[in-house]
């Protein structure tokens, strides 16, 4: 048990037990003189909790110290297992084994004594093409056996040469042809009696495929009146499903890929917050810019994009080529599932094709690439590159030889830009925290001059520099000044003999009130300026004589970051806010681009339209049209939305807000038309009874609160309240006839209630197993039990939503991925782009598109969906026969501890895959 005080003062008391669950039972103690009564209360009832508690890790340390046990027998086994498998050539094993306890132990159960059953280890052959596999029937067993010299084991040691393994404990093998010959190269890979698995990865930057592989440790029981159910364990917890009454065999559920996949449509936002240098105009008529992994080419007068995907990480950096064809992109370094750290490095590309043409520096630069530059006297032969290391060591690449021509570190300080003089690829300016520098690069060798501040007042940051007609230096500073550097001769009379030249300031303008954020030179000479409190565009001559000026709305658009000349009078303006604007100084700017500037949570879809709305942190709610690929509205609120519901006839939409506060909005008026409070913890969950007589809120304060709508989604009256988890909630789906609500929270409980019986809990959940439910939103339930990968954590998973036709599944997860899933989550499609947790997915009212959430990347990603037309639109699971299908790309382990222990048999499975063609297939054997 550990104490914390909250944001409010609050003291906290969180109880962690062994399997990495949390019991939130949150204590509040209030220091007054009237208040001795509740106290001892709270105290009494933190007794009680307290001996539960102690009794459930009773419990646990006498189910762990049996299952490790249980894995330490099978794990002497896996040497002998081995020897038998190289002896007999290579196969492919699914072991389902149940353990036998020891004889003396079966025989006072059991009443008798006697030898393990005979059965034959039957196998069955596998195609390279993973065509569908029959299983032979008992009456006509399979004559592929296993060889002669071939030894069959019983998992307590008490079978010899010669006996076989009782119906329970069979195996199913899988030969795998061409693979006879490997037998010396499975030995040498041998590590702890377990063989070292090679996984086969065929991927592409565009698209990954793999297949499911279910959390170890799925125990399949009978129950005496014939229900079936499946137990999955996450981080030692047991999490019972029944299996639906139309599933009468493991086998039957699709092993295969879905037809459908996801193909990139749009990308909503951009990366301005704190990015410099990241907004270009291409002759194609393109801008040029990154959010997330994603760098678009969004032509303006088409409004269409096209999309460059070829980084694995975020994107922090962005350089235009002389020929204005090339482009040069960094990324950070990011770590991988693991928390193994990634190799950063630049790209160079085609803008028109999106062909990458050279990779730069992979694995040189440290954390990322802050800043880039090509050179311009030598038509682009040199880039220079600034990285994210403490010393933000700088280098200088030839492009043409893809080698690394000189490196320095630069300083420890921030550094903001980096540029070649325009005249000279030898002299290179840096600006950041406090300083100017001035290299020079001669011989493979940097020499660094700083730039001398003399009279005038040092200010804390240079943020941004330009180069004039002249070749003299201008740069932007935190004061809102632009200085005019030049180089002055030497002061021997100061500073004696073997003084050198100085970079000095020349001249100081005062330009804007705060920073000097960005600078622009034209070809006419003219310098434009912005950035600042007074939200200012400036127009300068080439004597910075003031010319024209134009005011940006700094309420909806934040301040100027970036400014990119489309020609001599339209200009393009990146914003702190994450908007792009299009404008003149005559007509003013109009924003092209839009998106949200802090973590998103809350994603709904319209019900008939192709509308869908966002909120997040930054407590802005907006309103989006997916067919136009614009923002509709945004409205602010006074605290952030984290959940959201359209109401089913589409006239009102509810938002949950993280202090227990939810809001009713009206989408014509966006006016709020009614408002509530449930408790004081964030709200998790929105959602809508099909019908709309019923309001759903799912609260971290572990209840869920049901409301009765009327008034056609205007008017709502508290209904009543679902009480029966341990822990804060966290998704919810209602029946198709509206009267039952299936939940999931914190602690992986996967609860059901009867609303119209006064918000009942159902305490016999098998009476759930085959009721149909209008949405499918939860991460826990044998529906979608498959999209929990092997080393799933509990956390992986953020959202998951079913489409309405019923055919596939979408998964956002904790790893900057989307994936889609068959309905019954065998086949996986793995898509990248998001370069932060994905925190939520929706599909479009009639399935056309996926949209696709980032956290703190804040970025929408629409794809669209192709493929899928030769299925039933309600094609369910369980429908079509068992295939097996090849895992293009094995997911990563991570460090788990499943317990697979229970009171009476345990399933334990083993896994051998050969060297060539991993596979992973769970079936359940039915006696």
């Amino acid at each position: 048990m550990e104490s914390l005080l909250d944001k409010r003062g609050t003291l906290l008391e969180r109880h962690t037990f062994l399997d990495g669950s949390h019991k939130n039972h949150t204590q509040l103690y209030e220091a007054s003189a009237d208040g001795s009564t509740d106290y001892q209360d709270r105290t009494s009832m933190m007794e009680v909790r307290l001996q539960a508690q102690e009794d459930e890790i009773t419990l646990l340390k006498s189910s762990l110290a049996d299952a490790l046990r249980r894995i330490h027998i099978h794990d002497k086994l896996l040497p002998l297992l081995k020897q038998q498998l190289i002896a007999g050539g290579c196969w492919d094993l699914t072991f389902d084994i149940w353990p036998q306890p020891p004889h003396d132990i079966a025989n006072s159960a059991n009443g008798h004594t006697g030898s393990p059953a005979a059965a034959e280890l039957q196998s069955r052959p596998a195609s390279r093409d993973q065509s569908t596999q029959t299983e032979p029937s008992p009456q006509e067993p399979d004559q592929n056996t296993l060889p002669p010299n071939d030894k069959s084991l019983d998992p307590e040691g008490g079978c010899l040469c010669g006996q076989t393994l009782p119906n329970e404990s069979r195996a199913k093998l899988v030969r795998v042809p061409g693979l006879e010959d490997e037998e010396e190269d499975d030995e040498d890979q041998d590590d702890e009696g377990g063989e070292q698995e090679k996984e086969l990865s065929l991927t592409s930057s565009m698209e990954e495929s793999v297949q499911s592989d279910l959390v170890r440790g799925l125990q399949r029981e009978d129950s005496h009146d014939g229900r079936q159910s499946i137990k999955m364990f996450i981080r030692g917890r047991p999490i019972t499903m029944y299996v639906p009454s139309n599933i009468q065999n493991y086998d039957d559920l699709k092993m295969e890929l879905p037809l459908e996949r996801l193909e990139l449509d749009w990308v909503y936002g951009y990366r301005g917050r704190d990015g410099r240098a990241n907004l270009y105009f291409l002759p194609t008529g393109e801008a040029v810019y990154f959010i997330a992994c994603v760098i678009v080419l969004y032509h303006i007068k088409d409004s269409t994009q096209r999309h460059y995907r070829k980084h694995t990480d975020c994107v922090r950096s962005l350089a235009l080529h002389p020929d204005k064809v090339r482009v040069a992109s960094g990324q950070m370094a990011g770590v991988d599932k693991d928390g193994k750290p990634l190799q950063s490095c630049v790209h160079i590309w085609d803008s028109n094709t999106l062909v990458t043409l050279q990779q730069i520096g992979l694995g040189t630069f440290q954390r990322g690439v802050g800043s880039l530059a090509f050179s311009s006297a030598d038509s682009g032969g040199f880039l220079c590159v600034i990285d994210d290391s403490t010393e933000h060591m700088l280098s200088v690449w030839d492009c043409a030889k893809e080698t690394k021509v000189a490196e320095i570190k630069s300083t420890n300080e921030a550094v903001f830009a980096v540029e070649f003089n325009p005249s000279d690829s030898n002299n290179i300016i840096t600006c950041g925290k406090s300083h100017v520098y001035f290299w020079t690069l001669s011989g493979g060798q940097f020499t660094k001059k700083q730039g001398i501040f003399g009279k005038y007042k040092k200010p804390k940051f240079i943020q941004c520099f330009a180069f004039g007609l002249t070749g003299d230096v201008l740069t932007g500073d935190s004061e809102g000044n632009i200085l005019t550097w030049g180089k002055s001769a030497a002061d021997v009379k100061t500073l004696g003999k073997g003084a050198k030249e100085t970079y000095q300031i020349m001249r100081q303008t005062r330009a804007h009130e705060g920073s000097v954020f960005t600078l622009c030179t034209l070809q006419d000479g003219a310098l434009l300026s912005g950035g600042g409190k007074d939200r200012k565009i400036i127009r300068w001559s080439a004597d910075l004589a003031p010319e024209r000026e134009c005011e940006v709305n700094h309420d909806k658009f934040g301040t100027v970051r970036t400014i990119a000349a489309m020609d001599e009078e339209e200009l393009l303006v990146g914003t702190t806010r994450n908007a792009i604007l299009r404008g003149t100084f005559s007509d003013g700017f109009l924003a092209i681009v839009q998106g949200h500037v802090d973590e998103m949570w809350g994603l709904a879809s319209h019900p008939s339209q192709s509308l869908f709305l966002t909120c997040g942190h930054d407590r802005q709610v907006c309103l989006w049209e997916a067919e136009e690929h614009r923002l509709s509205w945004s409205v602010s609120l006074e605290e952030y939305g984290l959940c959201a519901d359209f109401c089913p006839n589409g006239s009102t939409v509810s938002v949950g807000l993280n202090t227990g506060r939810w809001v009713v909005l009206d989408l014509l008026t966006q006016e709020v038309i009614s408002e509530s409070v449930d408790g004081n913890e964030q709200l998790s969950v929105m959602r809508y009874s099909p019908d709309g007589n019923f309001l759903a809120v799912g609260s971290h304060d572990n209840f869920i609160y049901i409301y009765n709508v009327t008034e056609k989604g205007r008017r709502y009256t508290r209904f009543g309240k679902c009480n029966g988890h341990s822990s804060f909630i966290t998704h919810l789906d209602w029946s198709k006839d509206g009267r039952y609500i299936m939940s999931n929270s914190g602690d992986y409980e996967i609860l059901y209630w009867d609303i119209p019986g006064g918000c009942k809990l159902l305490r016999n959940r098998s009476e759930s197993k085959d009721r149909e439910w209008a949405s499918f939103t939860c991460v826990l339930g044998f529906h979608v039990m498959g999209v929990w990968l092997e080393g799933s954590d509990g956390t992986d998973i953020n959202a998951l939503c079913r489409s309405h036709s019923e055919r596939i599944v979408a998964v956002a997860d904790d790893f900057c991925k989307v994936h889609l899933f068959h309905f019954s989550c065998s086949g996986i499609h793995k898509y990248d782009g998001h370069g932060s947790h994905v925190t939520n997915v929706c599909f479009t009212h009639n399935d056309s598109h996926l949209l696709s959430m980032g956290g703190k990347d804040t970025c929408i990603l629409q794809w669209k969906v192709v493929g899928g037309n030769r299925w039933d639109s309600k094609d369910k699971l369980g429908s079509a026969s068992s295939t097996s299908t090849s895992s293009l790309e094995p997911p990563a382990k991570k460090n788990n501890n499943p317990i697979t222990s229970t009171k009476t048999k345990q399933k334990r499975q083993i896994n051998i895959k050969s060297d060539y063609y991993p596979l992973y297939i769970h079936k359940w054997i039915q006696h």
